[in-house]
């Protein structure tokens, strides 16, 4: 594409280019081992050292705390399976219905090898039920491995309440943080967290490196065993180049994390608020009460249900003039069966398969959300047009969802 309106940035975030200035020394001049003795390796131990410090700086931690990995379902995994191990006579966990694949696959994995997993489920707005969460605790329960934020609706979880319940059983708490980093302020040494997994290209750094937090005191065993990088808690030969991109791109995130949020919102909230009043038939999906938009959502993201449609012929329209979107998460968009998440919300059959998620970053700018506005209506009326379903059959689509689902 010439020209590209991009609007997923919940899938992942265009490299800033102060960001690839930074890295670019060090996949050429300065390639030495950061592990070996010499000074040429160790110059770049330094600048190691340095961008762990900035990563634990934009999530309020210790940077002895900051674990450099891979990607954040490495991150969900680490975090899972060292949490596990630190409590081998425990066999419970806790998690929500929603949660990114890179956490739910692993504790289906688990659940064949004779854990217990309880699945908390959502409400209409995306939002789990604090007393169903008391419920599910016991003294058996290891983790408790809940988002930050979802990556699909954008919802906001009551982490530090959550954090608090499930301090009183004395289980780890794992959060899967990857869509929150970045896009709204966290103070590690405040929180009630003890592992966080963060991931670079959700903040402007490039794919292939991510960060675990591990709160001081809390036990950790390596998920890839070696060498004695990371202070013996991740072996491999370290990524210097990404590590040094997802450095920079903490510091300018913290920078000017207030302004971004603020513009970022005020954008998404325009294109909301357009949408709604310009095309019938359309709701916003996540934390609605009442009609009403509520505070608990990521300042960046909107996933709008456009009843009676297809949510991929609507990105295909949009494809045409050059915009991305998504119907949903990138790991799960091989697939043709509805957004999980919004399944379990609850939501119809009609809104269900034509849901658009919309996710800004600061790059975004009024002209984009302009030229969206713009072909939107004209798209949604000529796909409804073409659809062979109306209001009288909605019924009949929700019985046929239903039984999909029942079996």
């Amino acid at each position: 594409m010439q020209t590209c309106i991009y609007l997923d940035n919940n899938a992942t975030t265009r490299v800033d280019p102060e960001v690839v200035e930074a890295m670019l020394p060090y996949l050429s001049e300065y390639y030495g081992n950061p592990s070996s003795m010499h000074s040429f390796g160790g110059q770049v131990g330094k600048v190691v050292k340095q961008a762990r410090q900035q990563v634990a700086a934009l999530i309020g931690a210790d940077d002895s705390e900051i674990i450099f990995t891979s990607c954040g379902t490495e991150g969900d995994n680490a975090a899972i399976r060292a949490a596990l191990q630190a409590q081998p006579d425990k066999r419970h966990i806790v998690t929500t219905q929603v949660e990114h694949p890179a956490v739910l696959n692993v504790c289906k994995q688990l659940e064949t090898q004779g854990y217990t997993v309880t699945y908390l489920s959502v409400n209409r707005q995306g939002q789990i039920d604090l007393d169903e969460l008391a419920a599910s605790m016991t003294g058996n329960t290891a983790l408790v491995t809940i988002m930050y934020a979802n990556n699909e609706t954008g919802v906001v979880f009551p982490i530090e309440q959550i954090g608090l319940r499930v301090k009183e059983y004395g289980a780890i708490f794992h959060v899967d943080a990857v869509q929150a980093v970045g896009k709204i302020p966290l103070n590690m040494k405040t929180s009630t967290v003890d592992l966080l997994t963060l991931s670079g290209h959700k903040l402007h750094a490039p794919k292939g490196i991510g960060a675990l937090y591990v709160r001081r005191g809390v036990r950790f065993r390596p998920l890839l065993v070696g060498g004695h990088q990371e202070r013996g808690r991740r072996a491999g030969t370290e990524n210097v180049p990404g590590i040094v991109a997802l450095g920079k791109a903490a510091e300018i995130e913290l920078a000017h994390l207030a302004a971004t949020t603020n513009k970022q919102k005020q954008l998404r909230d325009r294109l909301e608020k357009t949408l709604l009043e310009t095309i019938p038939n359309c709701e916003v999906n996540g934390d609605v009460f009442d009609g009403k938009l509520r505070k608990n959502r990521l300042p960046n993201t909107t996933n709008i249900g456009f009843k009676y449609i297809e949510g991929e012929a609507i990105l295909l329209s949009l494809n045409q003039f050059g915009i991305c979107a998504s119907s949903g998460s990138a790991c799960t968009s091989g697939s043709l069966e509805p957004s999980h998440v919004l399944r379990s919300m609850g939501l119809p059959y009609t809104t269900l398969h034509g849901s658009i998620r919309f996710s800004l970053s600061r790059y975004t700018t009024d002209a984009e959300v302009d030229a969206v506005l713009a072909v939107m209506p004209g798209i949604v009326e000529r796909l409804r047009a073409l659809s062979p379903f109306n209001n009288d059959q909605a019924d009949w689509l929700q019985g046929r969802e239903e039984a999909l689902v029942n079996g």
